[in-house]
């Protein structure tokens, strides 16, 4: 739980939620399907060098016509209205400032055109396009003196150099493949094209490489001198075989393509995030000291010389994950975002460490923020009842600056949200949240639902998940957990899982339900289980392990994992905790794990779903598990979504989606019979 000095807190702003909740007029309506379009998702807000004016974007999905648009828009300190920036028909993202505030730039894709960026000029006019680069640019930054940007691009295919009537004539190829890591989810297969950096000089519109050689070169930093970049990059020898990553610093005016390097970090785990002090002579970053336990890993904060050194690790004993490292504007202390039960917080730390402070902390969860001037903060925020917004602190005080959410969400009658504590079967303490449909009444038998999160290492927190929301307004209490192996609550709880996936998990989810039922409005005999991701591949556990569930559903799931071995995106991550499939010793732990080799067992009814190009939980498992339900004469069916990765984004099959989700429950698990209320 929290156990470090707060300064500032979400409890006024909490407590109207609450109010507004208790309130729900009788003209609310429940959620639908349909309302998961009309939320819309906004992005950072960022303060202009004067501080009068904010830069943010707003992302909406037209369900019709199958596509989200993300708009630009300019809001204002002094309360006017905020004015949209780009016109509908294309997306913009990436807002920035110039330093000396006189243009508002950000990326975009006009027509048919790659991603480049453009610029208002504030004193009038439309969007100017800044950058003219063939294959797109993939983000950029200002340098301190507002004249040049520094741009990120991946090298061309050969098609991209090629005149678009060349292009059209030219026919598919067969990919051919050298690299260890050979395909990623959302890219496909993986060549030996690279991400470098890029210096644009605004001037001339001429362009200069500064990294190069066969690494990703990723997440840029101006020094405040604009002399100096510090960046990413994995240089080992074989960067496909570990998941190193150092801090590096390459002089912005180089001419030999970055070849002359300063290496700053040389932590054989991951280091990453750089952030420079006002006065260039430190660099802040996240860092993973202990590579070998892959993602249950607790990632620190560090700082280190910007010549390099020794670091000083300043979270060690916090053990919570931190992201987002930033110094203040005096270099006297680092922002940064951390992730601790259940909720987000913004906290900072002296460079020379000691006690950190939370100075925005609460049930919320903050999602990223941006230093403006005179110490003003922006950040993303969220709550159980509230999506994503934009705030500013400033002087203490705690402004909402978007409300672009306020009319959809004041029409719908929201869960009741209970954060929960229970023993597992062991004793070990467990978080988590009940959602309850309204006008909930505790003396009624309620179905419900047991949904597991992702991951593994993520956590349900407080921020606003619309699926608990959309199961409660169908009548469902929702049960949600995070079981050992989820973040938020230190390495050793993460790691509890490592090699032993399903057992102490299960123990947990199933702990959840259990403190439901005990709290006498959960029905056990109309109960439903599901998840997606690593909360499909629990779910798998838990129906090869118990019967009570009259319902599953799984998506993007894994079973047998070995099939999965130079199939997905995984490979150094399952060598690292399963070892290598072919050796006897450790196949023992694949096939020890997998729940493909309890299948026989499983007597729910299960719906199987997936992605068809998803390369991070391939489709493959989910067939694999089909085939085995089907051939055992079990209620099933499965459903693979065309051209979707691992998330599922077109807009029609988000719908199918939620729409099979409520059909399969309501028929194996709301028609069954209710068990008796018993008065209270």
């Amino acid at each position: 739980m929290p156990n470090s000095r707060s300064t500032i807190a979400f409890a006024a702003i909490a407590l109207t939620f609450a109010a507004a909740l208790a309130q729900q007029s009788p003209s609310k309506r429940p959620v639908a399907i349909e309302d998961f379009f009309a939320i819309q998702r906004v992005g950072l807000p960022r303060l202009s060098p004067d501080g009068t004016r904010f830069a943010y974007t707003v992302s909406q999905t037209d369900h019709d016509k199958d596509k989200s648009e993300t708009a630009l828009w300019m809001g204002f300190l002094d309360g006017r209205e905020p004015i949209r920036m780009t016109a509908k028909g294309y997306s913009a993202g990436n807002p920035r400032w110039s330093p000396d505030g006189r243009y508002l730039s950000f990326q975009a894709a006009r027509g048919e055109g790659r991603s480049q960026v453009w610029a208002f000029d504030l004193r009038g006019g439309d969007a100017q396009q800044l950058t003219e680069v063939k294959q797109g640019i993939q983000s950029y930054l200002w340098s301190p003196d507002g004249k040049r940007l520094l741009l990120t691009i991946r090298d061309p295919k050969p098609e991209d150099l090629m005149e678009e009537a060349e292009r059209k004539k030219q026919k598919p190829k067969p990919w051919v493949i050298d690299r260890l890591q050979f395909k990623r989810d959302n890219v496909g297969y993986l060549d030996r094209r690279r991400t470098h950096l890029y210096v644009f000089d605004l001037a001339d519109k001429k362009q200069r490489q500064i990294t190069s050689g066969d690494y990703d070169d990723r997440q840029p930093a101006f020094s405040p001198d604009g002399k100096l970049v510090a960046f990413v990059s994995n240089r080992s020898e074989e960067p496909d075989g570990n998941s190193n990553s150092d801090i590096w610093v390459v002089s912005a005016d180089n001419t030999d393509k970055g070849k002359t390097l300063l290496r700053i970090t040389d932590n054989p785990g991951s280091d990453s995030q750089p952030a420079w002090s006002p006065d260039g002579q430190s660099i802040a970053y996240a860092t993973v000291i202990q590579p070998e336990i892959i993602w249950y890993a607790t990632t620190h904060l560090a700082v280190v010389s910007s010549k390099g050194g020794t670091p000083r690790l300043l979270t060690r004993q916090v053990d919570r994950n931190i992201s987002s490292p930033r110094f203040s504007a005096d270099g006297a202390s680092i922002h940064f975002v951390l992730e601790d039960s259940a909720e987000r917080h913004l906290a900072k730390i002296s460079p020379q460490g000691g006690e950190l402070e939370r100075i925005v902390d609460g049930q919320r969860s903050i999602r990223g923020f941006d230093l403006g001037p005179e110490g003003a903060i922006t950040f993303l925020s969220s709550a159980s009842h509230q999506p994503t917004e934009g705030f500013l602190l400033r002087r203490g005080q705690i402004e909402q600056l978007t409300e672009v959410n306020r009319k959809i969400i004041s029409q719908l009658q929201l869960a009741e949200v209970e954060n929960i504590q229970f023993p597992s079967s062991d004793g070990s303490e467990i978080e988590g949240f009940i959602y309850k449909p309204a006008g909930f009444d505790p003396n009624f038998k309620y179905p419900a639902l047991l949904r597991i999160h992702g991951g593994p290492v993520s956590q349900y927190d407080f921020g606003f998940r619309f699926d608990p929301h959309l199961f409660a307004a169908n009548g469902y209490v929702v049960v949600e957990s995070n079981p050992r192996g989820s973040s938020g609550y230190g390495q050793d709880f993460s790691l509890a899982i490592w090699q032993d996936w399903g057992n102490k998990d299960f123990q947990d989810v199933m702990a959840a339900v259990d403190y439901a039922i005990g709290q006498g409005y959960v029905d056990p005999e109309r109960m439903g289980v599901g998840g997606w991701s690593y909360g499909g591949i629990l779910t798998n556990y838990v129906i090869t392990k118990t019967d009570r569930f009259k319902a599953a559903i799984t998506g993007a799931s894994e079973v047998l994992y070995a099939s999965n071995y130079g199939h997905d995106h995984y490979q150094l991550q399952w060598e690292l905790e399963l070892g290598l499939p072919w050796d006897p010793e450790s196949r023992k732990n694949w096939e020890r794990i997998s729940p493909f080799n309890s299948v026989a067992r499983i007597v729910t009814p299960t719906l199987i779903m997936g992605g068809e190009k998803d390369w991070n939980v391939p489709i493959l498992n989910s067939e694999q598990l089909y085939q085995a339900l089907r051939r055992l004469g079990r209620e099933t069916q499965l459903v693979v979504y065309p051209g979707q990765h691992h998330g599922i984004r077109l807009p029609t099959f988000i719908k199918d989606r939620y729409q099979r989700y409520l059909d399969w429950y309501g028929r194996f698990v709301k028609d069954q019979e209710p068990a008796p209320s018993t008065p209270r």
